[in-house]
């Protein structure tokens, strides 16, 4: 009878899962995707404990609290600017998990051909990911530098690592004792992972991060192929397929390739861009003349970023929509494909303020715009504004599409100085003649334009 039923299981799990990707794939439809996700889990997890293989449930039971325990707490109390993190060192366990399964099956049924050559696989994509994502995990949380660690000679060397470990696993599957190589083959797996995203910046995090959640959807589905579960494989395909298919889109938004992602070395600052931006004269404005700008524009373009992500600013940028529409301001929110850190930061930043779907326009749909835009206000974003990417082909972000803000008819930047963002260079948006820099933070200085809004209403 089980073996029956679980299959049942395992089939409306993998179209739950089918579903989920389409619908998150639209902001309208996430949380609905969201849903679906998670009851394809449950179905993927009774499935799995209604199989005739388990017989003992009491560990599995202590497991599910343990780790209900640690998860809880973290969902709950995460606030937005960490979900990186936490999405990183999410992938780096889920990845070990497949791997010490892979471990586990090799201790004890000591397989061979095909069923091997999975589990090689199943391992040197877990432990690879398992320790490039506690790096990421570290960079992203700032325990590491954020900043490329580059030497002469890094990149030959890092390959000779991937050769080794590849050349190991080959090794193991032909030799009659595979365990006398297994701890070289882990060893070099896990020093691999270390190397892979020490040379990364914060710049291509949000890359890295879906690149990273591939190496783990690939990992179960070679996972899935050792042990002739379809429902991992299924699983392990579309994960690693939708995450290798968004690195293109984020590698496309930036106007760069894998191989310079992986291995370029973008973020590092430039010292004399970042020295010299405080040498150069700005025009500024208080909350009152920004408010006043903004209660006469007809059309308000607004960008968020990064900073108004770690203000958590979202909400006073709801108040600030809301009083703006009812004067019949037209209002919208522009959306790079690589702002924040990570794949689609700032939709659900936004909608977690309830900002409209429909407000939401991506970057291609609003350059045209902006020349037609009153005001163009910044909140928290640097590089995704930058006019270096289409002006100075010797930048490092030269060719990288950007929302042209530098067309609206008046720019206001919310932002604390005039530090670099993520790429390490100067912003020349900032020294126009039609920018108005807002310094202080984004909840507080969004607080204030509210005030400020609400009290020339009154008047």
């Amino acid at each position: 009878m089980q073996n029956v039923i679980y299959p049942i299981f395992y089939l409306f799990a993998a179209a739950l899962y089918i579903l989920a990707l389409k619908w998150m794939s639209s902001p309208s439809t996430a949380r609905r995707g969201v849903r679906a996700g998670e009851a394809a889990m449950l179905l993927a997890v009774v499935g799995t404990l209604l199989r005739f293989e388990v017989v003992e449930y009491h560990w599995i039971a202590l497991a599910f609290l343990i780790g209900a325990a640690i998860g809880a707490p973290l969902a709950l109390k995460m606030p937005m600017t960490a979900v990186p993190q936490r999405t990183a060192i999410a992938q780096a366990f889920g990845a070990l998990a497949a791997a010490l399964i892979g471990t586990a099956e090799l201790l004890e049924a000591h397989p061979s051909g095909f069923v091997m050559a999975a589990l090689t696989v199943e391992m040197l994509l877990g432990y690879m990911t398992f320790t490039a994502s506690l790096i990421a995990f570290g960079k992203l949380q700032e325990l590491l530098p954020g900043r490329p660690m580059t030497y002469r000679g890094q990149n030959y060397f890092n390959l000779s690592v991937l050769a080794g470990a590849i050349c190991l696993g080959v090794l193991m599957n032909q030799s009659a004792d595979p365990m006398t190589i297994f701890p070289y083959f882990v060893g070099a797996s896990l020093l691999f992972g270390i190397l892979l995203i020490l040379p990364i910046g914060g710049a291509d995090m949000p890359t890295v991060i879906a690149l990273l959640n591939s190496y783990a959807g690939l990992s179960a589905c070679a996972m899935g192929f050792a042990f002739d579960n379809k429902l991992l494989i299924v699983a392990g395909a579309l994960d690693g397929s939708s995450g290798f298919i968004l690195s293109i889109i984020m590698c496309r938004a930036m106007n760069r390739s894998f191989t310079n992602v992986l291995f370029g070395g973008f973020g590092a600052l430039q010292q004399s861009a970042a020295g010299s931006a405080e040498q150069r004269p700005v025009r500024s404005a208080s909350p009152e003349e920004a408010a006043s700008i903004l209660d006469a524009a007809r059309s308000v373009i607004i960008i968020p970023g990064y900073g108004l992500a770690v203000a958590q600013a979202q909400h006073k940028i709801r108040e600030m929509h809301d009083i703006l529409t009812k004067r019949g301001v037209e209002v919208r929110f522009a959306i790079h494909p690589v702002a924040g850190r990570m794949p689609g930061h700032m939709n659900v930043l936004l909608a977690e303020a309830d900002i409209p779907y429909d407000k939401l326009v991506e970057m291609e749909e609003i350059n045209g715009d902006f020349p037609m835009c009153d005001v163009a206000l910044v909140i928290g974003a640097n590089d995704v504004v930058n006019p270096a990417a289409k002006n100075d082909p010797a930048s490092p972000i030269a060719g990288m599409p950007i929302l042209e803000v530098d067309n609206a008819r008046t720019v206001m930047i919310i932002k604390r100085g005039m530090a670099a963002g993520f790429a390490g260079i100067d912003n020349e948006l900032y020294y126009m003649d039609k920018t108005l820099m807002l310094f202080g933070d984004a909840k507080s200085y969004v607080s204030s334009l509210v005030k400020e809004l609400g009290a020339q209403g009154n008047e």
